[in-house]
């Protein structure tokens, strides 16, 4: 608090940290305090009026009992009107740390939800799956080049043994990749992801009988609406297709194995996030180019080329560009929110961008869906949430 003191002639008045003595006639004063006197001649009752309210950080040399002497009051204040509430450390680090948690998933989402609809778009134009992944890898591993030779980003310091445990979760990620390519150049986009949010299905399942873990009963239970989920979406999909249905699969299956080797073998590694799926990027573009030719081919792709070129124009290639970009991007965000998130959140955010996928590409692309195949993708959709919060 700030005050005035009044005597019998002079009041000296505490204005921030500067003090004015003047005359004035004493006055009538609403709140006071008893404080004893600044001067032993002066009169034995001075009294400390409220003028405007201050905080007063320290008082010295304050006695309460009759001085015998001049006392001395050091008083250090600031006005309240004027003053800004101080927040411990910790309340802004944590509310920093939850917006940069909500920048990661934000941007996860955003970026995920703009790579499937130019992915889908390039596969309705080029039906060439095999080279469209490579495409990805290979945009993906180019970036990440240019930001170590650039100092963008700080280089990696692997050794062969790295390699050598990254090398099964290279595959399994290829084999992952391409498959969901596969699966959204045959069916639609929301019907792809509604099947490969039966991946926990597939992980409690490997994990149980080829690792011996075990599960609590309520892991096994949210496995129930998941299968079930799927099972009924998939037999009202009106565009049905069992290559597309397989491929989904397939991956759900290889990103389980991927997420096995990844947590077994990369213990101990100090790798971040983005730089380790740089990496993985590159080892499963090695992976994946000879199997492309293999499959497809020069010819076929020329072919393909002309053809979308001729129907879609100069902006296919924007398309080609801007989802092999953006598949980089996005797998990259969450590789980075990984460093900073519990899996179960990481679970959570999954879900959700699932979800915000299916949504988007159903407007987006006009899906047409029935009410019960709705029912299922929503069941399914709740059933992988369950499982996040019962894994946990």
């Amino acid at each position: 608090m700030i005050c005035s003191v009044r005597q019998s002639v002079i009041t000296p008045t505490i204005n921030g940290s500067d003090t004015i003595f003047r005359r004035k006639n004493p006055s009538t004063i609403q709140r006071s305090l008893i404080l004893p006197s600044l001067n032993g001649n002066k009169s034995s009752n001075p009294v400390l009026s409220m003028s405007k309210p201050l905080h007063v950080s320290r008082v010295e040399s304050f006695a309460l009992s009759k001085p015998q002497k001049r006392s001395l009051i050091t008083c250090k204040a600031y006005e309240a009107d004027r003053s800004e509430p101080i927040e411990a450390p910790e309340v802004k680090s944590e509310a920093a740390k939850k917006l940069k948690i909500g920048i990661y998933f934000a941007t996860w989402w955003a970026l995920n939800v703009v790579f499937n609809i130019y992915n889908k778009k390039v596969l309705n134009a080029f039906p060439y799956p095999w080279l469209t992944s490579t495409l990805s890898l290979a945009c993906g591993s180019l970036m990440m080049l240019i930001s170590w030779a650039t100092r963008i980003a700080e280089a990696p310091k692997t050794d062969f043994e790295f390699w050598k445990t990254l090398l099964p979760v290279a595959v399994a990620h290829t084999i992952g990749h391409v498959a969901a390519t596969v699966s959204m150049s045959k069916v639609a986009v929301s019907f792809t992801h509604i099947i490969k949010s039966g991946e926990p299905a597939f992980s409690v399942l490997v994990s149980r009988f080829l690792l011996g873990e075990a599960f609590p009963s309520s892991v096994y239970l949210s496995l129930v609406p998941i299968i079930g989920g799927c099972a009924l979406a998939a037999v009202t999909e009106l565009n049905f297709n069992m290559v597309g249905f397989m491929g989904a699969m397939i991956s759900n299956l290889a990103f389980v194995f991927r997420n096995i080797f990844s947590k077994k073998g990369m213990k101990g590694k100090s790798v971040s996030g983005m730089n380790y799926y740089a990496c993985l990027s590159m080892l499963s573009l090695l992976i994946l180019t000879p199997f492309a030719i293999a499959v497809e081919g020069p010819q076929m792709w020329a072919a393909g080329w002309q053809t979308a070129l001729s129907e879609i124009g100069p902006h296919f290639v924007w398309w080609i560009a801007a989802q092999s970009v953006f598949y980089h991007l996005y797998n990259q965000v969450s590789y980075m929110s990984l460093d900073e998130i519990s899996p179960l959140t990481f679970s959570v955010g999954n879900t959700m961008k699932r979800i915000s996928v299916i949504v988007s590409s159903i407007i987006i692309f006009h899906t047409p869906v029935q009410p019960v195949n709705a029912l299922g993708a929503a069941i399914a959709v709740l059933g992988t949430f369950l499982y996040s919060q019962a894994k946990q």
